[in-house]
């Protein structure tokens, strides 16, 4: 069922929510719809949807406004017993949203059916349902029974050839040098160019293998699947828990040496680079300068660190704080989008030049990618190394650069190289 932010209070569903705990649900990704998977994980615990109770779709400036007014509402009016009481339990809706305002991509909430999931050791089931009319009516919504499914067995990925999108190597290096020439000549301080890569996927249900393969390979980073779009982020756009704000910020980045020795003196390199510093000071200060009006307190790391991925190190300064203003996950998602990281700086002028120079609409890629509970808390991160797999099999990957002064553009398409490895080799690439 689809549902909008315009909808008068008599007209809008009433959602039935009933937690329980359960023994164990391990391992959670074999459990997902292989069509359709719908999930968010890290280092083995998280969530997984199945079916889908309910929908809202947005789009266009206000698309992340509209969402968040119209799940507030529906959240007041939910009928929910949560009986465990940890971070993604009781009433949840999976969530991403375009990058872009002027983008043709939708934005959704998706409202499952049923709800596995993992944290601290505890499993539990949740269960969704659509109700009309009074308490008897709630009652048996929430009395169907959704069957559990058991884990299917492991497969192989499904394999894509991915081909370059809209822009050749070619043309990003020549977009990227006129990005520098603009920032020398004092448009704007940094932008983030991104580049496209597609193919077909011939298995629509293997994707349960292409995501197992993101966690397993990048353990670490959020793993993502929301309405085709699949990916693993390292990325925390904001998290929300009992009033308690946290953000990572990452900007920055070289790829792993090729041994112990070689990967120090890269991540120290990273460490001291004075271009690399450069941009990631911007992207922070975009951030506390967006999280802060709603914050009691905000503080971040006393200097950024290196992080380690399995094919990259990025430099990252985390954010905490408590929050001040009774804000939502979704409004702070609106307050932060698009952070510094994934857009440039100045925001207005750097999303001007980079509509202009990339060739394509980014779709989700870059956009919020998470979840959100009925009391507003979530966790959402930024849509990267990612690929949106379309109805008819399309699959679109997405990587992109901050852009700064001394850039070089061969560099810069390298890099992108090496931010498509994740999606590409889950692709079994």
């Amino acid at each position: 069922m689809r549902t909008d932010a315009s909808a008068h209070h008599s007209d809008r569903p009433r959602l039935v929510v009933r937690t329980e705990p359960v023994e164990e649900l391990a391992p959670l990704i074999p459990r997902a719809d292989p069509r359709h998977p719908l999930l968010w994980m890290r280092r083995g615990e998280g969530i997984v949807g199945l079916g889908e109770t309910l929908r809202i779709e947005t789009s266009g400036p206000s698309r992340i406004e509209d969402a968040a007014a119209t799940w507030t509402a529906l959240a007041a009016d939910a009928d929910i017993d949560d009986r465990v009481g940890l971070p993604g339990t009781g009433l949840v809706a999976f969530g991403a949203f375009a990058f872009a305002d002027e983008s043709a991509s939708t934005s959704v909430l998706v409202v499952p059916e049923l709800v596995l999931g993992r944290r601290e050791g505890r499993a539990w089931v949740t269960r969704i349902a659509l109700a009309t009319g009074d308490d008897e009516a709630a009652d048996a919504a929430a009395s169907v029974v959704l069957e559990i499914p058991e884990p299917a067995p492991k497969r192989r990925v499904p394999r894509v050839t991915f081909t370059p999108g809209a822009v050749p190597p070619e043309e990003y290096e020549s977009a990227v040098a006129e990005a520098v020439r603009r920032i020398d000549g004092g448009e704007l301080e940094k932008v983030v160019l991104a580049r496209q890569l597609l193919g077909e996927l011939h298995e629509e249900d293997g994707l349960r293998a292409t995501i197992n393969r993101l966690a397993e390979d990048y353990p670490d980073t959020w793993v993502y699947a929301v309405d085709g779009l699949i990916g693993a982020s390292p990325e925390t756009l904001v998290r929300v828990d009992h009033g308690t704000v946290s953000a990572r910020v990452l900007a920055g980045t070289t790829a792993r040496g090729a041994g112990e020795a070689s990967d120090r003196e890269r991540a120290a390199a990273l460490a001291h680079s004075a271009k690399d510093l450069a941009e990631h000071a911007l992207a922070v200060a975009s951030a506390v300068k967006r999280l802060a009006p709603h914050t009691a307190r905000l503080d971040t790391s006393p200097e950024p660190f290196t992080l380690q991925l399995p094919n990259l190190w990025h430099l990252a300064t985390d954010l905490k704080g408590t929050l001040g203003d009774g804000s939502s996950s979704l409004d702070l998602v609106q307050a932060v989008h698009p952070t510094a990281a994934v857009a440039g700086t100045p925001r207005r002028v750097a999303l001007h030049v980079l509509a202009e120079l990339e060739g394509f609409d980014r779709g989700r890629y870059a956009g919020p990618v998470g979840w959100i509970d009925g009391d507003g808390d979530g966790e959402w991160a930024i849509a990267l190394r990612c690929a949106q797999i379309s109805p008819d099999g399309t699959v679109a990957a997405y990587a992109g650069c901050g852009i700064v002064h001394d850039s070089e553009p061969a560099d810069e398409l390298a890099e992108t190289v090496m931010k498509f490895r994740p999606i590409v080799e889950a692709f079994g690439g």
